[in-house]
């Protein structure tokens, strides 16, 4: 409980953290028909914004890898930009976890999108979606997304 609040602390200080959220996945099972979604507001769009993965995994997550798509929908749910990616929770090798990790869980901050620029003022909508050959995936506990002012 401490180190919640303390990371809630530190993240509504930084100035330019516009939106985070992380939703909590169903007994650690991640379907692949379960899109994750996410929607927030974006009124300067002379800046440009990174948009940050926050994944939480076990230890016993079987893969080193995530495959994940995103898509990125303006405010009349037009898809503006759409991505698979790979993205690394282990090494291939050693398998030995990224991220910062806490008995066997362990955090993950990854950019999905650097220094996009919006270009309408609006609410905008953030999906995700696994693509594994497993369904459904076993031990990722939470995904989320952070959206913050490129400095």
């Amino acid at each position: 409980m401490f180190l919640l609040l303390v990371s809630y602390c530190l993240l509504s200080c930084n100035p330019n953290n516009l939106y985070e959220k992380n939703i909590e996945i169903r007994n650690a099972q991640w379907f692949a028909d379960s899109a994750y979604t996410f929607s927030f507001n974006i009124q300067d769009v002379k800046a440009k914004y990174n948009i940050y993965y926050n994944i939480r995994n076990t230890l016993k997550y079987p893969y080193y890898n995530l495959y994940v798509t995103y898509y990125l929908e303006n405010s009349q749910k037009q898809v503006i930009a759409t991505e698979l990616q790979n993205i690394f929770l282990m090494d291939a090798k050693t398998g030995e976890p990224f991220g910062e990790g806490l008995g066997d869980i362990f955090s993950h901050e990854l950019l999905a999108i650097a220094n996009y620029q919006f270009k309408q003022k609006g609410k905008y909508t953030f999906k995700i979606k696994q693509y594994m050959r497993q369904d459904p995936l076993p031990e990722i506990l939470t995904i989320g997304i952070r959206v913050e002012k490129v400095q």
